[in-house]
């Protein structure tokens, strides 16, 4: 298939230019924040009907999870993938077209972000952990979708009828693996997590949800970068299949895990 010709500024203003990516940003933290506002609004969703924070709490915390989000993702896309090019040249850090933002760098930040914000204002920070994972699929769609219009981080050559030609012009096909990702981080994972937040009452458990999405979200990257092309500037980790970002989704994934089953047994020892 040929790539569809989209330019990634979706509108110029005199010397103002809007990216998508930057849009796709401003509209997950938008969009989930409405959600999370929602989801703390709905007093049957938690325990003894006493919801973890407040919503003008939640919308104090939407300039905190803002910069965990940015700077976390830069920092992190710095260290795990581009270090020895910004060694050599300093000015590349702030560049965010070049490269531009790590998931796991940006989720250590917005980590960091709920626990100094939760420490702050007396709030429960598994609960806080729980309606940050809960909303953060929305902004992963939204990201990978951008990377697609973007045209970069591409999969690796394929034959298969849905290849899209990357670079336009190549004559080259390649899997579409940001509409994986969009499909299984975004879509799926949100509709997972809707299911047990609604169905299950499951922040109802504090840190069940958190761990949920961390288990879903690894388990998802690994599969994907599969089909997935490595950084150029990193390549294969070993054995011409391993990638970065399987490395660093493994540990994401025993976290997840290791959160659910703290967040049950928990639960057990209350009820």
């Amino acid at each position: 298939m040929p790539f569809p010709q989209i330019d990634p500024v979706l509108v110029t203003i005199g010397p103002l230019q809007i990216h998508w990516y930057g849009l796709a940003y401003v509209a997950g933290i938008l969009i989930g924040w409405q959600y999370a506002r929602r989801l703390v609004r709905n007093i049957t969703l938690w325990r003894n009907g006493q919801p973890a924070m407040t919503e003008p709490q939640l919308d104090d915390f939407l300039l905190w999870v803002a910069a965990g989000i940015v700077g976390g993702g830069r920092i992190g896309y710095i260290l795990f993938y581009d270090l020895a090019t910004v060694i050599e040249n300093p000015i590349r850090a702030i560049e965010i077209w070049n490269g531009g933002m790590s998931f796991h760098g940006g989720l250590i930040g917005t980590m960091i972000a709920m626990m100094i914000f939760a420490r702050r204002r007396g709030i429960a920070m598994w609960s806080l952990f729980d309606i940050v994972s809960a909303v953060v699929p929305i902004g992963l769609f939204f990201g990978r979708i951008a990377n697609f219009i973007n045209g970069e981080l591409w999969g690796r050559l394929s034959s298969l009828p849905w290849a899209v030609e990357f670079p336009p012009g190549s004559g080259l096909a390649y899997h579409p693996s940001q509409l994986y990702e969009a499909s299984l981080e975004g879509i799926v994972l949100l509709l997972v997590l809707t299911y047990v937040i609604y169905r299950r009452h499951a922040l109802k458990t504090p840190g069940l949800v958190c761990g949920i999405f961390v288990l879903g979200y690894a388990i998802s990257r690994i599969l994907v970068e599969f089909f997935r092309q490595p950084d150029a500037q990193i390549g294969y980790l070993a054995g011409g299949w391993l990638t970065m970002g399987m490395v660093l989704s493994t540990p994401m994934a025993l976290a997840g895990l290791w959160a659910i089953l703290r967040a049950r047994r928990t639960a057990a020892t209350v009820t």
